[in-house]
């Protein structure tokens, strides 16, 4: 029987100032409809803005995630969402309204545990929809100045974190956590928000943590931490990220069901990463959908045949702009048994012209009468191969239009397997007149 989704069945409320606007707030959490998702209402601007906690509203990153809308002309900001985003998730609340008279949730006492209590206290029920995950379907991975995060498919969501500081009190630590209600509970909601005793003046220059103190978050200094409350967790520190990384995976929109692996990430590489996973899941559900073109549509426009026409599926066409296409690669294309003998190999040359194919598709599709147009390779640049195409493969092309001016068009374009680039090249075609 499939899960359903939840809501609170009562409103609860807590009030306090936020960390980093040192605004006053008072915050409610209100019961809201299946399919609603966690949204949060400003309730100090007229009209009421709602900005749904989504990856795409994300708009800053600095020592926080920060949510925002344009609406009429205005940015509207909710600063600091990922303790409160972890304490729903952690609860499997699907649909909540969350309504604040300023611009940031209060701060607290630094962790998540307040805002789990009382969504504790407002109770759950269960709404008649089905709940919906994304049940990652391969490794998505990004890493970029050492910072990496991998995610890997699993049955439920666990978090796994490695920080490392050059610092003589905060240095290495590792934990690994399924997320469940009961273990958030006990093991990661209390651990408390921390920074460096030598960072506090810079971040204020910056006009961060204005409400920020020792009964806030844990600062620590070179030889120990400053505040008089004691550590809650020998590792809190690296619990606290764990808490972040959950409140952050919680914008792609709905639970993940994956391994995430991180080293040394913050809410920038976080949010980057969630765009990663939340593009993965854009293009499954487009392809669910069915294709923008067929191969009967693609034959319309393409002259190519068998046994060259190497595009078998439009996935997405933003005319003039994009386009994605597939193509699956089987045992019996006709040039595996040359290329090798028992070791079939697709040909990097042909590679390339499938890549290029996808691109005609785009740009035959914009002329009028394409069945009086042909393509010619005008140049191939920058052609980077990086790992072989064999029989079972399915090619993803993805090509951006740069340029077409009399006739002439450059694209760039990436060729992926399973997410893995497979090849990539800078292309230049002339239109011409059969």
């Amino acid at each position: 029987m499939p899960q359903l989704q939840k809501t609170v069945v009562r409103e609860a409320s807590l009030s306090g100032v936020g960390v980093h606007t040192g605004n006053a707030t008072h915050l409610v959490f209100k019961p809201a409809p299946a399919g609603t998702g966690i949204v949060f209402i400003r309730t100090d601007l007229e009209g009421h803005p709602e900005i749904p906690a989504r990856i795409e509203n994300v708009v800053e990153t600095a020592r926080g995630t920060t949510l925002g809308r344009e609406i009429d002309g205005r940015m509207v900001k909710v600063h600091t969402v990922e303790h409160v985003l972890a304490a729903a998730a952690a609860l499997g609340i699907d649909n909540l309204r969350v309504d604040l008279d300023n611009n940031e949730p209060p701060i607290m006492d630094g962790s998540s545990l307040p805002f789990f209590q009382k969504l504790k206290e407002a109770g759950l029920v269960e709404l008649d929809e089905p709940k919906r995950y994304f049940d990652l379907p391969r490794v998505v991975s990004q890493a970029e100045e050492g910072v990496q995060l991998v995610a890997n498919p699993w049955p439920n969501l666990r978090i796994s974190f490695t920080i490392d500081f050059d610092h003589p009190v905060l240095k290495s630590q590792y934990a690994s956590f399924e997320i469940t209600a009961e273990i958030f509970e006990k093991e990661l909601a209390p651990a408390r928000t921390f920074c460096l005793a030598r960072d506090v003046e810079h971040l204020r220059a910056q006009g961060l943590i204005k409400g920020g103190s020792l009964q806030s978050a844990v600062v620590i200094g070179d030889s120990g931490i400053e505040n008089q409350e004691p550590l809650r967790y020998p590792d809190e520190f690296v619990r606290h990220k764990i808490l972040d990384l959950l409140g952050d995976l919680t914008l792609l929109g709905l639970p993940l069901r994956a391994h995430v692996i991180s080293i040394k990430s913050g809410h920038r590489s976080n949010v980057r990463f969630v765009r990663e996973i939340k593009k993965l899941y854009d293009e499954i559900e487009k392809q669910k959908q069915g294709p923008v073109f067929d191969i009967g549509a693609i034959a319309q426009i393409m002259p190519h045949r068998y046994p060259f026409l190497l595009v078998d599926r439009i996935l997405e066409l933003e005319e003039g702009k994009r386009v994605v296409g597939i193509k699956n690669v089987t045992v019996n294309e006709p040039f595996f048994p040359g290329h090798f003998p028992g070791r079939p190999v697709m040909p990097g040359v042909l590679i390339i012209e499938a890549m290029a194919q996808t691109g005609g598709f785009m740009l035959l599709h914009m002329v009028e009468n394409p069945e009086k147009k042909l393509l010619f390779f005008a140049g191939i640049d920058r052609v980077r191969f990086k790992r072989p195409v064999t029989p079972g493969d399915q090619l993803r092309f993805e090509l951006v239009l740069e340029t077409f001016k009399r006739g002439i068009c450059k694209m760039q374009g990436r060729a992926t397997v399973d997410g893995q680039l497979a090849c990539e090249a800078e292309l230049t075609a002339a239109l011409v007149d059969r």
